[in-house]
């Protein structure tokens, strides 16, 4: 529930609908009698004895209160008058002007007349001075109202929405266990006071949120609000600011006031920066409205009027250009990071997002975790929603696991482009391309693990190999950053072995490469020439700042920075051409099977890099896509019997409620009942023939096996021999990839 604010647009218009009402009225009232048209009444009394042709000659009169309404000769036309006329007048005494128009007719000039004399309604005499003086009043207040910060229009009044209850809690935040201890203290205080002041104890009087955008710093604070179940004011830094100059200060009063009159409260300010970043910043000096509006903020929050009960929360992802006036003890005294979640962080928040999604029996959410390591709370809910409109979209009811991996691709790299045509060179080159990144990556013992290679387009990618670590390390080792630049070489090194020419497809993995060596060398200390110094280059240039800053090295420092990136990028390159030389009949294999089914899963990856053949690769391929399609069909064919299950089921409640309402008969109902058990009947028959369908296709399967063992065994000895040979090699290969990857694990741990 929220408390609803005026609109100062809203009464702006009010009052403008107000005076053009004011000026249509008098302009009805006042201006209907065009002066020019009005004549004295000795200009009537000439006009009345003389006639003269060149002037102008009286047809009727009309008289009505203290008007006579005249239509000349020539003039408006009969029917008209006396609505319309040409002249009018005002007379004093309807006696006189009786005698005067019948002096008139004795002359021989008939004149037609009629008589009203009666005397008009005070409305229609001063209800135009009346509302003239309504008009001015109201424009007087109207001017008055915009003065004062301009108030009356509500510019100068917070826009914060009081929330009187939130339905958010602390069970539904999840991975932020650290975080919620935190802010659990605020929430015993605003239940418990007395137990904190009696120990001399004083609570934060402002608590600042500050992590990467979508872990949750929002969601913490709604759930603060359920918790406490006190008023709790929410607002974002940008409300304050406004075009006119002393409104964001004005709002600042506002909010404290009303926090005041709701205390004990919380007030939430969202994205803090917009108007409490450091001040001197910006072209406008002292004078600028921004730095106006964060004074107020500094003094409200700790000034000379204590203001007790009232909590402030700030959430912003930009801590570092913050004024330091605001975030020292007494205003924000305690700054809560909010990280990305670890692994079982992200598997407490799958379950809260999938509480009420429909999963299928394959989805693994603790694989799941692992697959998205450095995703955020936001990402990981934007990736299920995906999963469920894609299954929506399939016309399935359960979500499976093949969904919910393709919606963590489409979140990380964007949809599928599968319509776009792309010429068999371009589809090669990314071939060779993504399979130089992948060789390199499994070749290298402390690369993530290759999840998935395609050259389907994705994005801003033309194609794209899948890495994840699975591990979620804290701390990267030098060698594990070598061995991912290395990785990011891969692509650009198998276009120069394989086809003796280089393309632009490397551009963003340089501008990666490049980053990293360059942190390596400048902000983490691992060039041996440059030794354990920090350049400076870590933190992220605030203009208003820094700006005319000059480094704090000199050109000499800065060759040599240069100099050691170079040399990191070279080293890197000169491993991954090793690698691809040492690996070509690999990449050739894998850029044939890319040709030919556009995506190789890791699974089929590592079989080919322990040996297989393009064949048996491709078949395994085929088998799984086989069964990614039939699990598709028997879904469908599962969400469409559960949605004749499901009408039919709706169909007999609302019989059996319409009998029981006596809306229909016993025997109707009946007759309904009778009719929806011979359906049933009729879906399980179909249910039936379906997995009759499934064991005989199974059964041939076997049948296919026996007859491939028996002209295994029709075979001469040598063939026999041959194979096994191949087997055998293959499950060496096999074994000695595990036997890398647990020396990779040891090495690890």
């Amino acid at each position: 529930m929220e408390k609803k604010k005026s609109n100062p647009l809203k009464t702006l218009l009010i009052y403008g609908l107000i005076l053009l009402v004011g000026i249509v009225l008098i302009y009805w009232f006042v201006g209907r009698n065009d002066t020019s048209k009005q004549i004295s009444y000795t200009e009537f009394q000439t006009m009345l004895v003389e006639e003269d042709a060149q002037k102008p000659q009286i047809a009727e009169i009309s008289v009505y209160g203290n008007t006579i309404r005249i239509r000349l000769k020539g003039g408006v036309k009969e029917n008209d008058f006396p609505r319309t006329y040409d002249r009018y007048c005002y007379y004093l005494s309807i006696d006189k002007l009786m005698e005067e128009v019948e002096s008139a007719k004795k002359d021989g000039f008939v004149i037609k007349a009629s008589y009203e004399p009666r005397v008009q309604s005070w409305f229609v005499t001063y209800g135009p001075y009346i509302i003239l003086i309504v008009g001015i009043v109201a424009a007087i207040f109207l001017f008055r109202s915009m003065s004062a910060n301009n108030k009356g229009f509500g510019f100068g009044r917070s826009k914060a929405r009081l929330v009187v209850s939130s339905n958010v809690r602390f069970a539904d935040v999840a991975g932020a266990e650290e975080e919620k201890q935190e802010l659990q203290e605020l929430v015993e205080f605003l239940k418990n006071p007395a137990r904190y002041t009696e120990l001399g104890a004083r609570i934060p009087k402002g608590v600042l949120l500050v992590g990467n955008p979508g872990t949750g710093k929002t969601l913490l604070a709604k759930a603060v609000a359920g918790e406490s179940k006190v008023p709790f004011f929410s607002i974002s830094g940008s409300d304050f600011v406004e075009l006119y100059v002393g409104v964001g200060a004005s709002r600042v009063r506002d909010l404290f006031e009303s926090a005041k009159a709701n205390s004990p409260c919380i007030v939430f300010i969202d994205e803090i920066d917009a108007v409490g970043r450091q001040r001197g910043a910006g072209l406008g000096g002292g004078n600028d409205e921004r730095e106006q509006t964060l004074n107020q903020l500094l003094v409200e929050m700790d000034g000379f009027e204590a203001n007790s009960g009232i909590i402030v929360l700030a959430a912003t992802n930009r801590a570092d250009i913050l004024d330091p006036a605001l975030t020292r003890p007494g205003r924000f005294d305690r700054q809560i990071y909010v990280h990305l979640p670890d692994v079982k962080g992200r598997e407490e928040i799958i379950k809260v997002h999938s509480k009420n999604k429909p999963l299928s029996n394959d989805v693994d959410i603790k694989r799941l975790a692992r697959l998205t390591s450095g995703l955020a709370g936001a990402d990981i809910e934007n990736m299920l929603n995906e999963a469920a409109l894609l299954t929506a979209r399939d016309g399935r009811y359960k979500i499976s696991m093949i969904d919910i991996q393709e919606a963590l691709n489409k979140v990380l790299m964007g949809p599928k482009k599968v319509s776009r045509v792309i010429t068999e060179q371009d589809k090669k080159i990314t071939a060779i391309h993504e399979s130089g990144h992948a060789i390199v990556a499994q070749t290298l013992p402390n690369c993530d693990n290759v999840q998935e290679i395609s050259v389907i387009p994705r994005g801003m990618a033309g194609g794209y190999t899948l890495t994840f670590d699975e591990k979620d390390r804290t701390h990267m080792q030098k060698q594990k950053l070598l061995d991912s630049i290395t990785m990011m070489l891969g692509g650009r090194t198998a276009e120069e072995i394989m086809l003796d020419d280089i393309t632009t497809g490397a551009s963003n993995d340089l501008e990666r490469a490049t980053k990293l060596a360059h942190k390596m060398v400048a902000e983490w200390g691992m060039s041996e020439k440059l030794g354990l110094l920090s350049y400076g280059e870590g933190e992220e240039i605030f203009v208003g700042r820094d700006y005319q800053r000059q480094l704090p090295y000199s050109q000499e420092v800065a060759n040599l920075i240069d100099s050691e990136v170079g040399k990191i990028i070279a080293e890197a390159h000169k491993r991954a051409t090793e690698i691809i030389k040492s690996k070509k009949d690999v990449i050739e294999k894998v850029q044939q099977i890319l040709l030919d089914k556009e995506t190789i899963y890791k699974e089929e990856f590592e079989m080919l890099f322990n040996g297989a053949s393009v064949d048996e690769v491709e078949k395994a391929i085929d088998v799984k896509e086989q069964e990614k399609r039939e699990y598709q069909e028997r879904a469908k064919k599962e969400a469409l019997e559960e949605h004749k299950s499901r009408d039919i089921q709706s169909r007999l409640a609302t019989a059996e409620a319409l009998a029981k309402a006596g809306v229909i008969s016993k025997q109707d109902y009946e007759n309904i009942k009778r009719e929806a058990e011979k359906e049933i009947a009729q879906l399980n028959a179909e249910i039936g023939k379906i997995e009759q369908q499934e064991q005989a296709k199974k059964a041939e399967e076997n049948t296919d096996a026996n007859s491939e063992n028996s002209s295994a065994e029709s075979k001469n000895p040598s063939e026999v021999k041959a194979e096994e040979k191949e087997k055998t090699e293959v499950q060496k290969a096999e074994k000695a990839t595990q036997a890398r990857k647990r020396k990779k694990d040891d090495d690890d741990k």
